[in-house]
């Protein structure tokens, strides 16, 4: 975009969403330092363990991915709850395909629901300006009934590993803890939430929280920094960029146009155009391309949330529809192959009947 000269270098640096970045960065240090403190390991670990039946089981670890999705960002409780949940299965010699496509799927569901699920809810948070309790008082449903379809679904499919039956138990496990880091985080985290739901905005409450846990002896900000995605951050950034520049030409006319042919003031065609675009190009790029209609549609409230539910949910189609499945698929290689054919098994009908409520909800 400099190189052609559509955009100066000062309004290149003007395109980037500055709360969106900083909301990110804010909330990979605070996820960082839970991760560190081994927060996220002692939480799924005592979930897991009140569970003495498969369904139960089952139904623990979807419900535990996406709660903790819907607060820490999806991608990086994939990459706490695989291992655990390989883990698990292998001790008590279970199949786990089930239990692993569990934490994929669920891990998408559950971060509809909330601004700091994932990347684009951010995105769509900072565009929107809607406030952060809000959006989950709209959204928050749709997870739930997407979590209680995604275990009935996997139930269904995988009825042969469920009707084994037999008391479950799952053993202890030594959990490597940081108690003092455990508690600052967990108290810095409490205090971020209740800021997010009292309206602070979004970008300055991450932002103020993961400055304060970088202030300790404890541990060192270069470990901190190491978690952070730093590529992620830069492509957000090209990705602002990128989109400015179309905005000064007359593709921004032409997306506007499209849209009022296409009708996408309607939930459900703009859920179905979102999700497609979504599969295509990948959800985030999918929501920087439909900003400039939704932000003119008659009812932009109902078109971000319409949005956000949909690129999400979107992820769940196929292995390949979000980076949290990727994750799954190459965490548990050394113990199991999660097929594309297996995934799209549960993934599909799941997606087309979380999307078609998400429509009905938000209609």
């Amino acid at each position: 975009m400099l190189a052609i000269g559509t955009m100066t270098i000062d309004e290149a640096w003007n395109a980037i969403h500055h709360d969106t970045i900083l909301l990110l960065f804010g909330m990979m240090i605070v996820v960082a330092n839970l991760r560190l403190s081994g927060f996220f390991t002692l939480a799924g670990q005592a979930i897991v363990r009140r569970a003495h039946h498969p369904a139960t089981l089952l139904g623990a670890i979807v419900g535990a991915t996406a709660v903790l999705s819907a607060m820490f960002v999806n991608d990086t409780m994939c990459l706490v709850m695989t291992p655990l949940v390989v883990e698990v299965a292998v001790t008590l010699r279970r199949n786990p395909l089930p239990y692993l496509i569990g934490v994929a799927v669920a891990s998408n569901i559950g971060s509809v629901a909330t601004i700091t699920g994932n990347p684009q809810n951010m995105m769509i948070g900072s565009y929107s300006g809607l406030p952060y309790a809000y959006f989950f008082l709209r959204l928050a449903p749709i997870a739930l009934a997407g979590c209680v379809l995604a275990v009935l679904l996997i139930l269904l499919i995988y009825r042969a590993e469920f009707r084994r039956t037999g008391r479950l138990e799952v053993p202890p496990r030594p959990v490597e803890l940081d108690r003092m880091l455990l508690v600052k985080s967990l108290t810095a985290s409490v205090l971020l939430f209740a800021a997010f739901f009292a309206g602070v905005p979004v970008a300055k409450a991450a932002m103020v929280a993961g400055a304060l846990l970088l202030i300790t002896r404890r541990i060192h900000p270069e470990k901190i920094y190491e978690q952070i995605d730093w590529s992620l951050l830069v492509m957000f950034s090209g990705l602002f960029v990128v989109l400015a520049a179309v905005e000064k030409t007359s593709l921004d006319e032409q997306f506007l146009n499209l849209a009022n042919s296409l009708r996408l003031r309607n939930i459900a065609v703009l859920s179905l155009v979102s999700a497609v675009l979504s599969n295509l190009i990948s959800n985030v790029p999918a929501v920087m391309v439909l900003k400039p209609v939704v932000q003119r549609l008659p009812d932009a409230t109902a078109g971000w949330l319409t949005l956000a539910m949909s690129s999400t949910l979107a992820g769940n189609l196929t292995l390949l529809g979000s980076v949290a499945n990727l994750i799954v698929v190459e965490q548990a290689r050394k113990h199991t192959v999660i097929s594309f054919w297996e995934y799209t098994r549960v993934g599909l009908p799941l997606t087309l009947a979380t999307l078609a409520f998400g429509a009905w909800w938000l209609s």
